[in-house]
C-alpha cells in the first residue's frame, strides 16, 4: 500500500496516522521550548502540529480532539505573540494533552477520554490560559467540510511521510511504501542467492580459461606434429588430415575467446547488479537510530521530574541507518539503561552544583557506525560508580568473600552489575532496586550477538556500551578450515587470532595454556571439541582462534588454518534439527557449498567441559605434557556465570574434575552422558529447576544412586526440608561457599579428589 492509496483506509486511522507524526513533532519542539520558552522555531513547529490535528480532528468529527488540540494551540500562539510565558506547567499541560490527543483517538467514544478531556481544559483554565478566547488565525473560517475522499488527500499530504525536512544523510525519501518485515526478509534472502549466482560466474570463467589454455597447448603439439610430417610427404592424407584438425582446432579458439570475452562482461555486470541489488534491499531494512529513539526524550524528561531532577537527553548520530529489527529489539534494552543514568547516575540538583557541575544533567544516546559493527552507548556526565561501594555491595550480597572482592580489578568489579538480581539500591522503588535491568540488557545484546561493555569515571559519569552487528541478515565472519570443512566464527565473538609456536605452550594443573598480554589462556583443539578425530600434520604453526569467556577467562581454539574474512547471508537451520550443538546458523559459500556458523557461547560450554573432564588430550600428547591420574568427577549446574565459575575454580583448584551445566535441562542432559561422582545444583534456574532435576536423577535407574548436593540463596528451613525431600543428600547456602565449607562438604559426600 502506497501514500497515494487510502481508499481502504478508515478516517480515524488517517488520524492516528497523522497524529503519531505531529505528536512527535510536538514533543520535541515542547522540550525544546522548556529549555529555551522563546524559541521562535520550536513555537512555529509545535503551533502548526496543533493547528494540523485540530483541523484534522474536526473533519472527522472527533470533538474532543478539536477541544483538546484548540486550547493547546490558543497557548501556544498567546506564547508567539508575547501574551505569555512559558513555564515549567505549561509545558507538563501541553505534554499531557498529547497523551490526551492519543487517548482520544485510540476510543473515541471512551467516557473515561471525555472526563480527562473536561479535566484537562479545567487546568488550562487554572493555569489563566486563553481556552475560550479563539484567537484570529484559529476561528472557524479555517476549516470546511471535505468528502471522504477529499480527507484521505488533504491528511496523506505529509502525515504518513513526516512533517520535518530530510535531513541529509537521512535514510528513506519524500514517499513511502508500506511491505512487511517477512516480505523484506524474503527479498534480502533472494537477493543475497543471486549475488552469489552471479559470483559463482567467474570461477565457471576461470574455468574456460583453462580450456583455452589446454587448445593453446594442443596448437603447440599438432605445429610440432605437423613440422614432424610435412618433411616426408605433403601430400599424404595424415597430413591433409592434421592440416583440416589444426583449422578447426583455430576456428575454436577463436570461437571460444570470443565467448570468453562475452562471459566476463556478463560477469562484471551481473556481479555489479547483483551487489547492488542486495545492498538496495540490505538498505531498505534500514532506519534511521533516531526513528526508534526520539520517544525517549520525553520518557527521560517525565523521569527527572519525578525524581526531582532537570534532565536532558541529546540523541547524537541520529541519521545512523539501523537494521529494523535490531532497532526493535532495542527498545526495552535502552529503556533499561536510559532509566538507570536518571536514577543511579544523575544527581540531584543541589549535588551537582556544589560539585561545579550544570543543575541540568545531560544523557547522551550515540549511534555509529565502526569498522563493520554498531556502537550504540549510552552515556551520563553524573557521579560514576563507586567502585569502593560496589565492592561493598558484592561483599555485602554475599557473591564473593572479602578476600576475593579486594583482589578483583575493575573491570572484574563492573561485570557483576550485569548479574541477575543484582543492583546497588538499598531499598525498591517504582523505577529501580530489583536487579533486573543490566541483566535484561546483557540478555539482548547477546540473543543479537552483540557484546556490553561499561566504564565509569567516578565524579564524572558513566559509559554503558552496546558492540552490535549491522543487520541480523548478514555476519561478518572468519572462516577457518576443521578437518577439511570450513566453518565461521562470528568477527564480534573474536578477541584475537594469532599463530602460536608450540614452544610457547605450558601446562598449568596438566592443561595446555599460553601467556597473552600478561594473561594466561587455555588451549583446545578445534577438532577435539567438535569430535573430528586427531590433528593431521604436526605444524611447528598453530592457528589460533582466541575467544572471550566473560569474567576475565578466555579460550584459544586451534584450528586447521585459517581462511580468510566473509560476509555471509545467514540461513536458519531447519527446526527438525533442533539445537545443534556449538553451531547456531549456516551459510552459503560464493560457490554454493555450505559452512556452518559457530554458536560461540555454547562453543565455550563445550571448551569447559572439555577442560574440566580432562580433555585436551591430542594436544597434550603433541607438546609432551604428562597424562593426569583418575579424578573424581563432579557436575556443577547453576545459572549464573559468576556462582558457576567460583564453584568450578574451588573444586578445580582441590584437584576434582568439574564440568558445568547451565541450566536444569542442560544438566540433565550431561549427568546422564557420563559417569559422575557428585552432582553440585542450585535450585532456581530457566527450562528445569533444581528440584526437578533432582527427582529426574532419583527416578533414573542407572542414575538415582549419584550423591546430590543443593547449593541455594533460599535459607529458609521449609526449602531446606524440601530439597531433602526431593532427594538430595546435602543442602548448603550460597553464602557459605565462599569459605572452606564447600569443599569440606563435597569431602564428606566422596572423598578427596584423588582417593
Amino acid at each position: 500500500m502506497t501514500d497515494e492509496d487510502f481508499s481502504q483506509v478508515s478516517m480515524l486511522s488517517l488520524f492516528q496516522a497523522e497524529l503519531e507524526t505531529q505528536s512527535q513533532a510536538l514533543t520535541s519542539g515542547l522540550l525544546a521550548l522548556e529549555r529555551e520558552p522563546v524559541a521562535a522555531d520550536a513555537l512555529e513547529a509545535c503551533m502548526r502540529a496543533a493547528h494540523s490535528l485540530k483541523g484534522a480532528a474536526r473533519i472527522i468529527d472527533l470533538m474532543p480532539a478539536v477541544k483538546v488540540a484548540n486550547a493547546m494551540e490558543d497557548c501556544l500562539v498567546a506564547a508567539q505573540r508575547g501574551h505569555l510565558s512559558l513555564r515549567r506547567e505549561h509545558i507538563d499541560a501541553l505534554l499531557k494533552g498529547t497523551d490526551l490527543l492519543k487517548l482520544i483517538a485510540s476510543g473515541p467514544s471512551s467516557e473515561s477520554a471525555n472526563s480527562e478531556v473536561e479535566i484537562f481544559l479545567a487546568k488550562f483554565e487554572g493555569l489563566f490560559l486563553p481556552v475560550a478566547t479563539h484567537l484570529p488565525h484559529s476561528s472557524d473560517a479555517d476549516f470546511v467540510d471535505l468528502a471522504p475522499e477529499e480527507l484521505a488527500t488533504t491528511l496523506s499530504a505529509s502525515p504518513l511521510v513526516g512533517t520535518e525536512p530530510q535531513t541529509q544523510g537521512s535514510i528513506g525519501s519524500d514517499r513511502m511504501v508500506r511491505v512487511t518485515a517477512d516480505s523484506l526478509n524474503r527479498l534480502l534472502g533472494l537477493a543475497g542467492e543471486s549475488l552469489m549466482e552471479a559470483r559463482r560466474l567467474r570461477p565457471f570463467a576461470d574455468g574456460l580459461l583453462r580450456l583455452k589454455r589446454l587448445q593453446s597447448d594442443l596448437a603447440g603439439a599438432f605445429d610440432d606434429l605437423h613440422a614432424v610430417l610435412s618433411p616426408v610427404s605433403k601430400e599424404e592424407p595424415a597430413v591433409e588430415a592434421l592440416a583440416e584438425a589444426q583449422r578447426k582446432l583455430r576456428l575454436s579458439q577463436a570461437f571460444l575467446a570470443e565467448r570468453l570475452e562475452e562471459l566476463d562482461s556478463v560477469d562484471r555486470k551481473a556481479t555489479d547488479l547483483a551487489n547492488r541489488l542486495y545492498d538496495e534491499t540490505l538498505a531498505s531494512r534500514m532506519r534511521p537510530f533516531e526513528d526508534g529513539v526520539r520517544h525517549y526524550a520525553r520518557m527521560v524528561r517525565d523521569l527527572g521530574r519525578t525524581l526531582g531532577k532537570r534532565v536532558r537527553l541529546e540523541i547524537v548520530g541520529g541519521s545512523t541507518g539501523i537494521d529494523r529489527d535490531i532497532l526493535e529489539q532495542l527498545d526495552a534494552p535502552l529503556g533499561h539503561l536510559l532509566r538507570n543514568a536518571v536514577d543511579h547516575g544523575l544527581e540531584p540538583p543541589e549535588d551537582r552544583l556544589a560539585s561545579g557541575k550544570p543543575e541540568e544533567g545531560l544523557i547522551r544516546l550515540e549511534a555509529r557506525h565502526n569498522a563493520g559493527l554498531l556502537q550504540i552507548a549510552v552515556v551520563d556526565d553524573g557521579r560514576g560508580i563507586d567502585l569502593t561501594e560496589l565492592r561493598e555491595t558484592i561483599v555485602a550480597r554475599q557473591l564473593a568473600t572479602r578476600e576475593s572482592a579486594d583482589t578483583l580489578s575493575e573491570a572484574e568489579l563492573l561485570a557483576f552489575l550485569f548479574l541477575p538480581g543484582f543492583s546497588m539500591k538499598a531499598g525498591l522503588t517504582d523505577v529501580s532496586g530489583r536487579g533486573v535491568g543490566l541483566d535484561a540488557v546483557q540478555a539482548m545484546t547477546k540473543e543479537v550477538r552483540g557484546i556490553t561493555s561499561v566504564s565509569s569515571d567516578f565524579g564524572h559519569g558513566t559509559r554503558f556500551q552496546l558492540q552490535l552487528p549491522l543487520t541480523l541478515s548478514v555476519l561478518r565472519t572468519l572462516l577457518v578450515d576443521v578437518d577439511g570443512e570450513p566453518y565461521a566464527f562470528p568477527l564480534a565473538s573474536i578477541s584475537k587470532t594469532l599463530k602460536l609456536q608450540r614452544t610457547q605452550i605450558n601446562f598449568l594443573q596438566g592443561r595446555p595454556h599460553f601467556r597473552l598480554n600478561d594473561r594466561q589462556i587455555g588451549l583446545v583443539t578445534a577438532r577435539e571439541v567438535l569430535n573430528r578425530g586427531e590433528p593431521g600434520a604436526e605444524l611447528d604453526d598453530l592457528s589460533v582462534v582466541v575467544v572471550d569467556a566473560g569474567q576475565g577467562e578466555a579460550y584459544g581454539l586451534i584450528v586447521d588454518r585459517f581462511l580468510g574474512e566473509r560476509e555471509l547471508v545467514i540461513r536458519p537451520l531447519d527446526p527438525r534439527f533442533a539445537k545443534i550443538k556449538d553451531i547456531s546458523a549456516a551459510a552459503l559459500m560464493e560457490d554454493g557449498s555450505p559452512v556452518l556458523i559457530f554458536d560461540v557461547d555454547d562453543l565455550i560450554r563445550s571448551v569447559e567441559k572439555l577442560a574440566s573432564s580432562g580433555g585436551f588430550r591430542a594436544l597434550r600428547r603433541a607438546a609432551g605434557g604428562p597424562e593426569p591420574g583418575r579424578r573424581k568427577r563432579v557436575l556443577v549446574i547453576d545459572d549464573s556465570l559468576t556462582v558457576r565459575e567460583l564453584q568450578r575454580k574451588m573444586l578445580g583448584n582441590h584437584g576434582y574434575e568439574v564440568e558445568v551445566a547451565v541450566d536444569g535441562m542442560d544438566g540433565w542432559n550431561a549427568v546422564r552422558s557420563g559417569p559422575f561422582d557428585l552432582v553440585v545444583t542450585d535450585i532456581d534456574m530457566p527450562r528445569m529447576d533444581g528440584i526437578e532435576l533432582v527427582s529426574l536423577i532419583r527416578k533414573d535407574a542407572h542414575l538415582k544412586n549419584t550423591p546430590i548436593m543443593i547449593v541455594s540463596y533460599k535459607d529458609r528451613e521449609e526449602d531446606r526440608s524440601r530439597g531433602l525431600d526431593a532427594g538430595a543428600d546435602y543442602y548448603l547456602t550460597k553464602g557459605s561457599f565462599q569459605d572452606e565449607a564447600l569443599i569440606h562438604a563435597v569431602v564428606d559426600m566422596i572423598g578427596e579428589a584423588t582417593g
